[in-house]
């Protein structure tokens, strides 16, 4: 980009002081007598330890800074055999079709030609959890996304979020520390909500955009079927001229946004802690194929430079207002792995993996990553010839002189295994100029230095763009998210130094989370940069981008013995038609005899199939039946749990006693659907489109009361 280096981007005056700042507002703690120097491995002084070496502010990382290698290195080896994030994930197969070309702005081949299909692989996984965690921990959800193109392996490794916590790949490795377990007790477990978090965050600044994203509902989706997916980094396309144009890149759910709510994924962890690897493996045997469009952002270096913010700081997003999501593909999952460990466990992602079409920005935490990735798969797979393994193979043809090493299944035939040689058409591949991939001819400027740029000093604009952007239910769970977070940590001062962070953002929830822990609102933070009110965008709304239907989504329906089979049989059609899952839940596994003497097997026992497993309920009984349900203390949770998270319940005639016994009986609303007749089915499952009945939260929820 031709932005260049400002007079105020000068490298960080340290001092003597135990913490300064730099430019962008980072924290740094700096040595003191009574603390020791940070060192390498090596034993060598490290001057920064905030950022890595560019060429110039805003310019390419440079491979001679052995503290960022040293460190990178030594973290990605980390752990063996599982990855050190993104541990637990599933994933399918399916496929990429182009909708609309972009032969326009790049030669990428997979965006050339509309209607072809392209063989995909996805994973999903959290983030901060090990392999044996449960799926609804509030964290990021990686979306990694590996399109096998006619040139080569695109891997877009992105998340269910659109910005990162940080700005410099050369914290990852304190992030991740922060938010994995103490090394000394080795807990809590993929949680964030403890001391060691908090306190990284309260002392980077630049993290409050994500945390905002990560505290809403966001970080908890109902589904890997109901989130968004996003490239996080800015990219170039390159067209046959090598004329660049930027990107972003989106994916959206077909069938609209959903999360759960906080009480109802703690209890889902407890019940079936494989929900969302459950969901995506029965949607896709059962023929309902998860699908995504993929959209992009498009802008050129003009747009760049007028931009308020910097396109290169990953925590940062260009709003759809500014830049619309043009919709170009869609990606469908239609087949689920033959093996967990083979495909699931051993596919390598990794950013740097571009076809000739696409390249990088000079965002240093994509730098980071393109650097990063390759040590990762060699620690966890084994050697050099990871691409071996079936699932990391190109299906397009491959030819070059690598060979031998760990495990190598395929080597170069014949004399020639180097170039240049003289062999002719014997002697091996060779370059072609114009079909291989060409990097874009940036012209960078600037000192070595680590520095980060001033243009990446605003870090509370963005997170009250998207606090302010939220709908009130959405914000308050922002709220009470914050408040359960920070009541895990242990020290006061971390909690009163978050919420002096949340001063900027927006001082009602700075007050409110100050309220729910008992704090008095602190003196605000001191800001690198003055905080702009931005508009709100309804994009980043997942209640303003919910469906407008009850497809994909699951009715759970408490039977009794004797219950009305009309009235059931009606249920089954309406859930149909709505293109939905029906699963009876029952007193016994076995299953119940309805009315008419028609037997009915049950997918779940009423005490292993509570209601946070479903999207709506419904409770048809006989009078016998419902009079034994009144009795049991599951049934009972059955319904006041439904209650509680807000779903549309459905019941008969007979099921109003289990009401009475629960004491709801005085509280019903009218998300609560009587069902006396086959026609209110239908009626009832429209009502379910809606998915919440959200008024109901305020009478159901203490902090809503208060």
């Amino acid at each position: 980009m031709a932005r260049k280096t400002k007079a105020t981007d000068r490298p960080i005056d340290k001092a003597n002081s135990a913490e300064t700042r730099g430019a962008a507002g980072e924290l740094h703690q700096t040595a003191s007598a009574d603390v020791e120097t940070l060192t390498t491995s090596q034993g060598a002084p490290v001057a920064d330890d905030q950022n890595t070496l560019r060429h110039g502010a805003r310019g390419p990382a440079l491979m001679e800074d052995f503290h960022f290698r040293e460190k990178i290195f030594h973290f990605d080896h980390e752990r063996i055999p599982e990855r050190v994030v993104h541990a637990r994930g599933y994933a399918a197969h399916g496929y990429f079709e182009l909708t609309k070309s972009l032969s326009d702005v790049t030669r990428a081949d997979v965006f050339q030609r509309v209607d072809e299909r392209t063989p995909a692989f996805v994973r999903f996984s959290t983030v901060a959890g090990a392999k044996g965690s449960f799926d609804l921990a509030r964290d990021v959800r990686g979306f990694a996304v590996k399109i096998y193109t006619t040139e080569g392996n695109w891997d877009l490794v992105g998340n269910n979020i659109p910005v990162f916590f940080i700005q410099d790949a050369i914290k990852f490795p304190d992030l991740v520390h922060s938010v994995k377990e103490a090394p000394d007790r080795a807990f809590p477990q993929a949680q964030s909500a403890h001391d060691n978090f908090w306190d990284f965050i309260s002392l980077t600044p630049e993290s409050f955009h994500m945390i905002m994203w990560t505290m809403s509902d966001r970080a908890i989706p109902r589904s890997y079927r109901f989130m968004e997916g996003f490239g996080v980094h800015t990219f170039r396309f390159l067209d046959a001229n090598d004329r660049s144009t930027f990107v972003k890149f989106h994916w959206k759910p077909k069938l609209g946004l959903q999360s759960v709510a906080w009480n109802e994924a703690v209890k889902i962890n407890g019940a079936d802690p494989d929900f969302h690897r459950r969901d995506l493996w029965d949607a896709i045997s059962q023929g309902d194929f998860p699908e995504w469009e993929l959209g992009v952002q498009l802008f050129d270096e003009a747009f760049a430079e007028k931009f308020a913010f910097d396109v290169l700081d990953p925590t940062k997003i260009i709003p759809e207002e500014e830049v619309p999501v043009r919709i170009v593909g869609r990606l469908v999952l239609d087949r689920v792995v033959d093996n967990f460990f083979a495909e699931t466990e051993q596919v390598a992602f990794m950013t740097q993996n571009v076809p000739p079409g696409i390249d990088f920005s000079n965002d240093p935490l994509l730098q980071g990553r393109n650097f990063s990735y390759l040590d990762t798969q060699l620690k966890r797979l084994g050697g050099p010839n990871f691409t071996h393994i079936p699932i990391n193979t190109p299906k397009c043809p491959m030819a070059h002189f690598q060979q031998d090493g760990h495990m190598a299944m395929r080597n170069p035939k014949g004399r020639a295994n180097y170039e240049p040689n003289s062999w002719g058409p014997e002697g091996g591949p060779r370059e072609d100029p114009v079909r291989g991939f060409r990097s874009f001819a940036a012209s960078d400027e600037g000192p070595k230095v680590r520095l980060r740029p001033e243009s990446f000093a605003d870090h509370y604009s963005q997170a009250r763009q998207f606090y302010i952007s939220q709908t009130p239910v959405e914000q308050k769970h922002i709220g009470d998210a914050l408040v359960f977070e920070l009541s895990k940590c242990e020290r006061e001062d971390i909690r009163a130094r978050v919420v002096s962070h949340l001063i900027h953002i927006d001082k009602g929830l700075a007050a409110t989370v100050a309220d729910g822990l008992g704090l008095d609102v602190p003196k605000p933070a001191k800001a690198a940069a003055k905080v702009v009110d931005l508009p709100p965008s309804d994009a980043l709304s997942i209640l303003k981008n919910g469906p407008d239907s009850f497809e994909g989504r699951k009715l759970g329906v408490l039977l009794t013995d004797g219950a009305d089979a009309d009235l059931f049989t009606a249920l089954k059609t309406a859930v149909a038609k709505e293109k939905a899952v029906l699963e009876v839940v029952a007193p016994k596994i076995a299953g119940v005899t309805l009315s008419d003497g028609t037997h009915v097997p049950a997918q779940q026992k009423i005490d292993g199939g509570p209601s946070v497993l479903f999207d709506a309920v419904a409770v048809i009984a006989s009078k016998d039946g419902a009079a034994l349900l009144a009795g049991d203390a599951a049934a009972k949770d059955f319904v006041t749990d439904a209650f509680a998270h807000c779903k549309f319940i459905g019941y008969s005639a007979e099921a109003a006693v289990l009401f009475d016994k629960t004491g709801l009986a005085d509280d019903l609303d009218e998300a609560c659907v009587p069902l006396k007749a086959k026609a209110d089915a239908a009626t009832f499952l429209k009502a379910c489109r809606a998915l919440r009945h959200w008024p109901r939260e305020a009478g159901v929820d203490l902090d809503a009361k208060g």
